[in-house]
């Protein structure tokens, strides 16, 4: 359950930070007010999406230790390394797909312990 709890924390980080880059790409080039962009569903998804994490990240801290558990949200950075990619088509280096790599092997190494 802590580590489905985890896994849900993470995807819902990741789902608010991509609707925070889809409410800024909403905005670029088009004049608009502050209240124009409060408007925006991917600002207010992202709002949700943040928070709801926030809330579940608190269970996940209630239930393992967080020094394993806030290490394993760096799983973040692979997912959205991955959707950077794969849906924004920005370009990743190869040393960015390193770090990625290595982050993984982390959060595998640490998974063993557990």
């Amino acid at each position: 359950m802590s580590w489905l709890l985890l896994l849900t924390a993470c995807l819902l980080t990741c789902l608010g930070q991509v609707a925070q880059k889809f409410a800024v790409e909403s905005w670029r080039g088009v004049e608009s007010s502050w209240a124009d962009k409060l408007r925006s569903p991917w600002l207010w998804l992202a709002l949700l999406a943040l928070g709801s994490g926030l809330l579940v990240w608190l269970l996940v801290l209630q239930r393992l230790e967080v020094g394993i558990a806030y290490p394993m949200l760096s799983l973040n950075f692979v997912l959205i390394t991955l959707i950077a990619r794969f849906v924004f088509r920005e370009p990743i280096d190869r040393r960015h797909w390193l770090g990625v790599a290595l982050v993984i092997g982390g959060v595998v190494l640490l998974g063993q312990q557990s």
